[in-house]
């Protein structure tokens, strides 16, 4: 893929002078829709134009017109041309033509999954570009674009709606690849323009042959226009075949349809060109169609085994004949319809070896293994061990980038080998692998399970059953990963160091399953082993995993010990910050942290881990940093921004096309709302939490059983909320108990008594008995103890215990539900005056957490105690004319109206730019505007830009 100047494309350099400043015919429509989508630009909307057609009808000429008119209003153009050659490239040609343009270099991320990266790197520098100018980005011929292009292509429009960003991109109708299906679908979701090129009338491909000739053509000609079906690119040809011959004499008719949309007099005009031209010119065309649209001389030179110097005659021969441009570095066909009619041209024989050879000279050459992997997939096979080692090459550097596009040509090549060649379940179990990343999931384990009765040896079977595991794992179903887990380690033969990693994941596997007693079994010596590692990742993932067991036990302190040596070593080895869910040392020590006295270390850490996972492009890990921080800020009372994250989780796990969305950021989103009063959004987020949860033995299902039990008890379904708590918490082990805050706790009680079962309450009771007898120090811990006894036995000292104890702990929503509690039991006396400071202290705490269903009963309760209070109102006081913004959003408004960019506001307030984003995308929804724009101007009229962000 090449950046091209605003010429490319309309004078197509020596030998097309003919063509340049021709006027562009027949598509007035079309140009005004493309001005009106530059003016939307302008006045800071953003805009996106899909323009679809056949080769040859326009396509390119539109985009240039549109390059040349962007210019003219003061736009910062970005113009892309993509080659066949593409299709198998790794990296992203839209970030390299920004960073070539501006000089910047954004170091890529040394992970083995670019895509955040990727995101983050276009969007800072578009989101800057459109900050001192508006923006079009143009990508001609995108149906051959590089996959990671193809993948921001898809998510970056809808990311970027509030900049000053155009976005353009001509595609063939007829191209079948899949990953450019997905792009027209996502961008005709984000309510992208569509601009179909048709053919062009009668009479305006007369008055291009006017153009051309710089007279009216004859009758004889017009006639012959017809054969050209309203195609202006053939139209030219034929006008300036039948200017420098007597063309007018070939074939009379129209002409007929070919394959791939060539008609055959064209193929056959092409083929009397050639035959005019001297035999090294010919030879030349025939080895560069082969090579690609744009080709270098001196490997068209080896093909043909000569020297450079004696081609040059042909050179000049084939661009004086304006079939060749040579505008570049490299030589190009001046349209692509050009080359596929000479390569068409060519018996198929003749091709399929031509494409072998040239994969041949171009891998002597080192040049990119993309365009090696075209040539040989051309070829048709069979394939050697040098084409196999670069065509994996080409899987492995595609993979970071673009997995799902990796895992196609995996396939692609696998089925060019032989069935006995054992490189082929390689190359099958890393597609398998590359698709489970995707949303592709169920095609991940549908090649599984074709591949596994490939009668596999025991060490191949085990790496793919492996792979399903991690799979299984990542998509939520664990149980399904153990038994491919099982089945692997029943193989005989199998080395000692795959032994220990399929034992590692199944001890993971039992920790996500809440089955500490057997994960610890599985352990038999890996910890031990583990500490004598000589590689820093496997010291820290060994000390994570016998925290979470200590953790899951009970022993809160040994746990937390862990967790923070786990950190301090993550933090000065770089490997072992490449470690995954649930063993990213922070990420745990937060979740441990969350059951301490340390909840403002827990959101420090949160912050300082989220923004280094996006630093160092560990995409992967981001929806699990999002949602941890979700339930921390839940646990804080700071409802509207543990929204915020958790929206933020399911944003990036959307844009990442990450396996399965994580249930804990919906079951984080559902009690929020339950809070609200908004049971509707409550039920449509548990909803969608149930479908990935999985069954309730699933690492999730603690968190999903909460919010399911929440609502059915907003709901009034006493019975239904009882039943969902049972399912999860019902052991007297603290295990699945601690996968929850211990805030939560007293709430699982107060709907837990009145069951006629009473396994739920006891549980928990049992639970933070032990808890207790382990650490006493832990005032966190003796106040939900105290707040749960004082539920049980009604008991009013134990209740004005819990309120001392969450005074000083952090966490509003606990201490407002306690005073709630103790004013009930109060109340119920004959003298209910005692009661009323209780629930007034209750009803401000809740409003001052956006609480607002529970601010609602609160002050109801008050009323019929006799106490008038105001209605309940949004707890937040937005300036006048700015609706009802949060907090946290009135921060973000002065920094735009500064100029700052997302990342910029980002850095300034030290949290995740995905925060910013998703918190821009509610300012935009709640003050009913498109832009950043509007924004400003709304806020200098309203007088609230000299306002400093805290």
């Amino acid at each position: 893929m090449s950046s091209t100047d605003p010429a490319d494309g309309q004078a197509g350099g020596r030998g097309n002078q003919a063509m340049t400043g021709l006027r562009l015919r027949g598509r007035d429509r079309e140009i005004m829709v493309v001005r009106e989508a530059l003016d939307a630009i302008r006045d800071g909307r953003s805009a996106c134009v899909v323009v679809e057609g056949a080769s040859g009808v326009g396509k390119s000429r539109l985009l240039a017109e549109l390059d040349g008119m962007a210019r003219r209003f003061g736009f910062d153009v970005v113009s892309i041309r993509a080659d066949v050659l593409d299709q198998y490239a790794a990296g992203a040609a839209l970030l390299s033509a920004l960073q070539s343009s501006d000089g910047s270099n954004r170091a890529a991320a040394a992970t083995d999954d670019q895509r955040l990266w990727l995101l983050d790197s276009i969007t800072d520098a578009l989101e800057d570009r459109a900050q001192r100018a508006p923006v079009a980005v143009l990508v001609d011929d995108a149906q051959w674009a590089d996959p990671a292009t193809l993948f921001v292509l898809r998510t970056l429009p809808g990311r970027l709606a509030a900049s000053r960003v155009l976005w353009v991109l001509a595609v063939r109708s007829d191209t079948e690849r899949p990953t450019v299906a997905r792009v027209r679908e996502d961008l005709e979701r984000l309510g992208a323009r569509w601009l179909t090129l048709g053919p062009l009338p009668q009479q305006e491909l007369q008055y291009i042959a006017a153009d051309v000739l710089g007279a009216s053509p004859s009758p004889g000609l017009a006639r012959l226009l017809r054969g050209v079906g309203g195609n202006p690119f053939l139209a030219i040809e034929l006008v300036r075949a039948f200017a420098d011959t007597d063309a007018v004499k070939m074939e009379a008719g129209e002409a007929s349809l070919l394959h791939d949309g060539i008609p055959i007099t064209f193929r056959r005009s092409i083929a009397g060109r050639l035959d005019r031209l001297p035999e090294d010119a010919v030879r030349l065309l025939q080895i560069g169609s082969v090579l690609g649209r744009e080709f270098d001389l001196g490997t068209a030179a080896r093909m043909l085994g000569r020297h450079v110097g004696s081609l040059l005659a042909g050179v000049e021969a084939a661009l004086s004949a304006g079939l060749l441009s040579a505008d570049g570095p490299r030589l190009a066909f001046r349209h692509d319809l050009i080359r596929q009619a000479v390569h068409e041209n060519l018996p198929l024989a003749v091709r399929t070896a031509l494409h072998r050879e040239a994969a041949d000279s171009l891998r002597v050459i080192g040049a990119r293994s993309a365009e090696v992997a075209w040539h040989v997939v051309m070829s048709g096979g069979p394939v050697d061990d040098d084409a196999v080692t670069t065509l994996s090459t080409a899987v492995r550097e595609l993979s970071s980038s673009a997995p799902d596009a990796a895992a196609d040509l995996a396939q692609r090549v696998a089925g060019l080998l032989p069935p006995q060649d054992r490189r082929r379940i390689s190359l099958l179990t890393d597609a398998a692998k590359y698709l489970g990343r995707t949303r592709r999931v169920h095609e991940a384990l549908d090649l599984v399970d074709a591949t596994l009765p490939e009668g596999l040896e025991p060490l191949q079977e085990a790496y793919l059953r492996l792979v399903a595991a991690e799979i299984h794992q990542a998509a939520g179903d664990d149980a399904a990963a153990m038994t491919h887990l099982q089945q692997a380690l029943d193989l005989p033969a199998l080395p000692p160091h795959v032994r220990v990693r399929l034992l590692k994941t199944k001890a993971t596997g039992h920790v996500y399953l809440g089955d500490i007693t057997a994960a610890e079994q599985t352990d038999t010596g890996l910890v031990e082993a583990a500490y004598q590692s000589h590689d820093p990742a496997v010291v820290v993932s060994a000390m994570v995993f016998q925290s979470q067991t200590f953790f899951y036990r009970g022993h809160l302190a040994r746990a937390l010990e862990l967790a923070e040596e786990a950190t301090r070593r993550a933090g000065t080895q770089s490997a072992a910050l490449y470690l995954r869910p649930p063993r990213i040392p922070a990420l745990w020590l937060a979740t441990v942290l969350t059951s301490t006295d340390r909840l403002a270390d827990t959101e420090r850490i949160l912050r300082e881990g989220q923004r280094e996972a996006e630093a160092l492009g560990l995409g992967w890990s981001l929806p699990h940093w999002h949602a941890a921080r979700a339930c921390a800020l839940l646990e804080q009372g700071a409802l509207d921004d543990a929204a915020v994250e958790a929206e933020a989780s399911l944003m990036v796990a959307d844009e990442l096309e990450i396996t399965l969305p994580n249930p804990q950021a919906r079951s984080v989103l559902a009690l929020v709302e339950i809070r609200r009063g908004d049971l509707a959004k409550a039920r449509d987020h548990l909803r969608a939490a149930e479908t990935g949860s999985g069954t309730k033995r699933q690492r999730y299902g603690p968190w999903v059983s909460l919010a399911r039990a929440g609502l059915a008890d907003a709901e009034g379904e006493d019975g239904e909320a009882a039943a969902a708590l049972r399912g999860s918490f019902a052991s007297r082990e603290p295990t699945r108990l601690l996968a929850v805050p211990l805030s939560h706790w007293p709430g699982i009680v107060r709907i837990a008594r009145g069951d006629e079962d009473p396994s739920v309450a006891q549980a928990v009771s049992g639970a933070l008995r032990s808890l207790t007898a382990q650490d006493e120090s832990r005032q966190i811990i003796g106040a939900v103890r105290a707040h749960v006894d004082g539920l049980l036995d009604r008991d009013p000292r134990a209740l004005e215990s819990a309120i001392t104890g969450y005074r000083n702990t952090g966490r509003p929503l606990a201490l407002a539900a306690a005073c709630e509690d103790l004013g009930e039991l109060m109340a119920a006396s004959a003298d209910t005056t005692p009661a009323i400071p209780y629930f007034e202290e209750a009803g401000q705490l809740a409003s001052a957490s956006g609480a607002r269903r529970d601010q609602e009963r609160i002050r109801r309760r008050l009323r019929q105690l006799g106490v008038r209070t105001a209605p309940v109102r949004n707890h937040t006081a937005s300036p006048q004319g700015l609706g009802n913004l949060t907090e946290s959003e009135q921060k973000l408004i002065p920094l735009v109206v500064q100029g700052l960019t997302n990342r910029a506001i980002a850095d300034r307030l030290y949290v995740s730019v995905h925060t910013v984003n998703t918190h821009m995308k509610h300012i935009f929804t709640k003050l009913g505007i498109n832009s950043r724009v509007e924004l400003t101007r709304l806020a200098i009229e309203r007088g609230t830009s000299a306002d400093a962000a805290d």
